[in-house]
C-alpha cells in the first residue's frame, strides 16, 4: 500500500538560494503505533505529518542532486522548458530508498522518486511493494499532473489552487492508496472519465 504522495520543488545541487519546498502531498491512511495509546490531537497529527513528509522530501532532493553531479548535469538542465518541448519521462531520474523504522515514520517504509527537471515526485510505500509497479504508477501520475496542471510552463497553474485536479487524478489512478495493474486500455479509459469530469 502507499502511505502517501508528495509533489516538492528541486533545486540543483549546488544551488544556495531557497529551500526545498512540498507543494502538494497527500496521506492515505493513518499510521497508528501499539505502544501510543495516547490520543492526538488533529493539530499534533498534521504538524507530525507535516514534518514526516518534509524529511522525505529533503532526502529525495538529496538523491536526486547525487544521482545529477554522477550524471555531471549542471543547474542550466534544470530550468523548465517552453510549453511546446515534450518531457521525456521516461529519462527523468528516478530511484529509490529505505527510511528506517522512526526516521521519520513509525514503521519502515520504502520512498520511490521521479525528478522532473524542478519538479520532485514521490511515493512513501510498504518496504514490501512491487518497485516496478510503483515507478510505472509514479510516472504515470507525474505525466497526468504535467499534462492536466502545466507544471513546467513558466507562470503555469498553482498547486494550491488545483488540489482538487489533483486529488481527482489520485482517486481513479491511486485510489485510498492503492496500487493498480494497469494495461493501456484501461489507462486511456480512466484518462477520458477523468477529462470528462474535470471539463464540467
Amino acid at each position: 500500500m502507499v502511505h502517501a504522495f508528495l509533489i516538492h520543488t528541486l533545486r540543483a545541487a549546488k544551488a544556495e538560494e531557497g529551500l526545498c519546498r512540498v507543494l502538494y502531498s497527500c496521506f492515505f491512511g493513518a499510521e497508528n503505533s501499539p505502544n501510543d495509546s495516547q490520543p492526538h490531537s488533529a493539530e499534533r497529527d498534521r504538524l507530525l505529518r507535516k514534518e514526516q513528509i518534509l524529511a522525505v522530501a529533503r532526502q529525495v532532493e538529496s538523491m536526486y542532486q547525487l544521482q545529477q553531479q554522477a550524471c555531471g548535469r549542471h543547474a542550466v538542465d534544470l530550468q523548465p522548458q517552453s510549453s511546446d518541448d515534450p518531457v521525456a519521462l521516461h529519462e527523468a531520474p528516478c530511484g529509490a530508498f529505505h527510511l528506517a523504522p522512526g526516521d521519520p515514520f513509525q514503521e519502515p517504509r520504502t520512498v520511490v522518486w521521479l525528478g522532473v527537471l524542478s519538479i520532485g515526485f514521490a511515493l512513501v510505500l510498504d518496504t514490501h511493494e512491487n518497485l516496478l509497479l510503483v515507478e510505472s504508477t509514479l510516472r504515470l501520475l507525474a505525466r497526468l499532473l504535467l499534462d492536466h496542471l502545466r507544471l513546467l510552463v513558466p507562470g503555469g497553474a498553482n498547486l494550491l489552487l488545483r488540489a482538487d485536479c489533483i486529488e481527482g487524478i489520485l482517486t481513479r489512478f491511486l485510489p485510498h492508496g492503492q496500487l493498480l495493474f494497469l494495461n493501456d486500455q484501461f489507462v486511456q479509459g480512466l484518462e477520458k472519465e477523468f477529462s470528462a469530469a474535470w471539463s464540467h
